[in-house]
C-alpha cells in the first residue's frame, strides 16, 4: 500500500505496567482493519538474552513463536489481536544487542575501533528495529520500547529512536508515549505533573513524543487535555484517553472512539478509512454475553501470579466466547493438593486443566489431581508436564509401576516412563536449547484430536527437554491409555488419550500459543465444549437423583 515503510515508536512513562502492549496491539488491529500490513517488535531492555531462562515469577509467561523463539509475553497480545504469527524478528533484547555487538568485535569487524554504547550498540538497535521494515512485508512496523523513560537500561533504545527519527523523517516515524494521569482522592482531582515529567524526561533524550496517550480512571475533560497538549508539546487532538476497561479487548474499539488511529495516519502522511472491526466486535459481544458458564480448575504452581498462563487464560476466553460460555478459571496451587483434600478442591468443576512448568515443586499434587478426574470422569487437559503427569499417573496407579516417574524428578528412577531427550543429554547450556517453535505431529484417525483437528497432520509449538519413554508405549496402550498424535520423524508421542474417558487428552505440545481472537484454538473449544456437556449431565444425573 505504501513504498517505504513508516515505524511508530511506544515508549512508556511514570510507571511500568500501564499496557504498552495492548495500546500496541490495539492500534495495530485499527490500522490492520483498513488494510495495512502491520506488525509489532518489542525491545527488552533487560540483559537475558531470551526471557527462555526467567522464572516466571521475574516475567510471566515465556512466549514461543512459530520459528522457535523465546519471547516476551507481550508477542501473545501482538499475536491474539492481529492474528498474524511473529517471528525471532519481533523480540529484542539488550542481551541479544550486546551478544552481537561483541562477537563482531571478537571477529575483528570494527577495525580496531573502540567500541562504545555510541555509535556501535545504537546502530545495532536501529538494524534490529528496521529488520521487519526492510522485509518488505509490512507498511507499519510498531516497535514498542520495554520499561519506562529515564530507566539506565532503556537510554540506549531511547538514544537509537532519536536517532531513526532523524534518519528516517518526520513523515515516516513516529512516538507515542504512554502515561499515567492518577487521580488523587484526597484532592479529588486527576494531576498532570507526573506526565510532564515524564514527558520532560523524554525531551531530555531528544525525543519530543507526538502523540500522548494517558492511562487514566476518570475521563479526562477538555480543558485537561488541553493543558497537556501546551505543557508537553503536542496537539490537543492527539491527547489520547485510555481509560480503565472491563477487558483488553475493549481497547481496540475505545481507541477507535479517541481516534488514535486517524491521528497516527494523519501524521505519518497515510489515508485513513474506517476500520472493519465487525468480526472483532462479533467476538467481544459473544464474550460479554455468555449464555451460560462452566468452571474449570487450573491446577499450577505459579497461580498466584496470573501473567504465569496468560496464553493459557486469553486462550478460554476465545474458547468461551465460540462457546458462547464464560469461562469462570479456578486457580488451584498443585503444592497444596494432596489426598485428603483433593475432592473438596476438585469434584465441583467441570473440567480441569493441568498446566506446563517445570522442576518437582508441586508435582505430586498433579499427578492426585489426574488420578482424581480420570476416576470421576471429569474432562481433562493437559499441556506439557500436564500430560507428563497424566502418563506418570497412569503407569502408577493402573498398570501398577509404583515408582513410575521422569528423569526430571528422579534421575535414578528405576522406571522413567517420562525421560530426557536423546539429543538433549550432552546439552549443558540452558538458554535456547529445549525443543523449540512448531514441529509437525500425525494424529490418529477415530481419536478425540483427529475430530477436533479434523486433519490427519497438524503443527504445533513445543517448549521442553522431557518426552514420553517409547519403551513404555505398549504396555500403557494394553492397559487404555493410546499415544494418538505422534511426530512423524521422530516418533515422539505428542498426544494421549483415554477413551474410556468421557474427554481425557494430554499434549506435549502448548496449544494456548496459538489460540487468537479470529482462530481460536480448536482444542480449547472442544475442552470448553466437553466441559460443559459434562455441567449438563451432572446436573441430569442430580434432578433424577432428587
Amino acid at each position: 500500500m505504501t513504498q517505504k515503510t513508516k515505524y511508530i515508536f511506544v515508549t512508556g512513562g511514570v510507571t511500568s505496567s500501564l499496557g504498552k502492549g495492548i495500546i500496541a496491539a490495539s492500534l495495530a488491529k485499527l490500522l490492520q482493519a483498513q488494510g495495512y500490513r502491520v506488525t509489532i517488535q518489542k525491545l527488552d531492555p533487560y540483559i537475558n538474552v531470551d526471557p527462555g531462562t526467567l522464572n516466571p515469577y521475574e516475567h510471566g509467561e515465556c512466549y514461543v513463536t512459530e520459528d522457535g523463539a523465546e519471547t516476551d509475553l507481550d508477542l501473545g497480545h501482538y499475536e491474539r489481536f492481529l492474528n498474524v504469527p511473529t517471528s525471532q524478528a519481533n523480540n529484542v533484547t539488550t542481551g541479544r544487542i550486546y551478544q552481537s555487538v561483541i562477537q563482531k568485535e571478537r571477529r575483528g569487524e570494527f577495525l580496531g575501533k573502540t567500541v562504545q554504547v555510541v555509535p556501535h550498540i545504537t546502530n545495532e538497535i536501529k538494524r534490529r528495529v528496521q529488520l521487519l521494515g526492510k522485509s518488505g512485508d509490512y507498511d507499519i512496523v510498531i516497535t514498542e520500547i520495554g520499561g519506562t523513560v529515564g530507566d539506565i537500561e532503556s537510554l540506549p533504545y531511547i538514544e537509537a529512536v532519536r536517532q531513526l527519527r532523524w534518519d528516517l523523517g518526520k513523515d515516516n516515524a513516529i512516538v507515542i508515549h504512554l502515561t499515567l494521569v492518577p487521580f488523587l482522592s484526597a484532592a479529588g482531582e486527576l494531576k498532570t505533573k507526573p506526565t510532564q515529567h515524564s514527558i520532560k524526561t523524554l525531551m531530555e533524550s531528544g525525543v519530543q513524543a507526538d502523540i500522548l496517550v494517558c492511562r487514566t480512571e476518570h475521563n479526562l475533560p477538555k480543558e485537561l487535555r488541553r493543558k497537556l497538549a501546551l505543557f508537553c508539546n503536542v496537539r490537543e487532538e492527539a491527547v489520547i484517553q485510555s481509560i480503565d476497561a472491563s477487558t483488553i479487548y475493549d481497547v481496540p474499539n475505545l481507541m477507535l472512539e479517541e481516534g488514535l488511529d486517524k491521528v497516527v495516519l494523519e501524521q505519518l502522511n497515510l489515508k485513513s478509512d474506517t476500520p472493519d472491526i465487525t468480526r472483532w466486535n462479533s467476538f467481544v459481544h459473544r464474550h460479554k454475553n455468555p449464555k451460560t458458564e462452566v468452571t474449570i480448575g487450573l491446577i499450577g504452581k505459579y497461580v498466584e501470579l496470573q501473567d504465569s498462563y496468560k496464553s493459557i487464560l486469553e486462550s478460554f476466553i476465545h474458547a468461551g466466547a465460540e462457546n458462547e460460555v464464560k469461562v469462570k478459571i479456578e486457580s488451584i496451587h498443585s503444592e497444596y493438593l494432596n489426598q485428603d483434600n483433593i475432592k473438596l478442591k476438585l469434584s465441583h468443576l467441570d473440567g480441569v486443566l493441568v498446566a506446563p512448568g517445570f522442576g518437582e515443586r508441586g508435582i505430586e499434587g498433579k499427578i492426585t489431581a489426574v488420578k482424581f478426574v480420570r476416576e470421576n470422569n471429569i474432562p481433562f487437559l493437559g499441556i506439557c508436564l500436564g500430560m507428563q503427569m497424566a502418563v506418570i499417573e497412569f503407569a502408577r496407579n493402573v498398570l501398577g509401576i509404583a515408582d513410575a516417574n521422569s528423569t526430571e524428578m528422579d534421575s535414578a528412577s528405576s522406571n522413567p516412563v517420562i525421560d530426557l531427550m536423546e539429543e538433549q543429554k550432552t546439552i549443558t547450556d540452558k538458554g535456547g536449547t529445549m525443543r523449540l517453535g512448531a514441529w509437525s505431529c500425525e494424529l490418529k484417525k477415530g481419536s478425540i484430536v483427529h475430530d477436533i483437528y479434523k486433519n490427519d497432520t497438524i503443527k504445533e509449538r513445543h517448549r521442553h527437554r522431557y518426552e514420553f519413554n517409547s519403551n513404555y508405549k505398549e504396555q500403557l496402550e494394553a492397559a487404555g491409555m493410546i499415544a494418538t498424535g505422534l511426530n512423524p520423524d521422530t516418533g515422539l508421542v505428542e498426544i494421549v488419550e483415554i477413551p474410556e474417558h468421557p474427554w481425557f487428552v494430554g499434549v506435549q505440545y502448548h496449544p494456548e500459543y496459538k489460540s487468537t481472537v479470529a482462530n481460536p484454538h480448536p482444542l480449547f473449544v472442544a475442552f470448553v465444549k466437553a466441559a460443559l456437556n459434562y455441567k449438563k449431565n451432572q446436573k441430569g444425573v442430580s434432578m433424577a437423583q432428587n
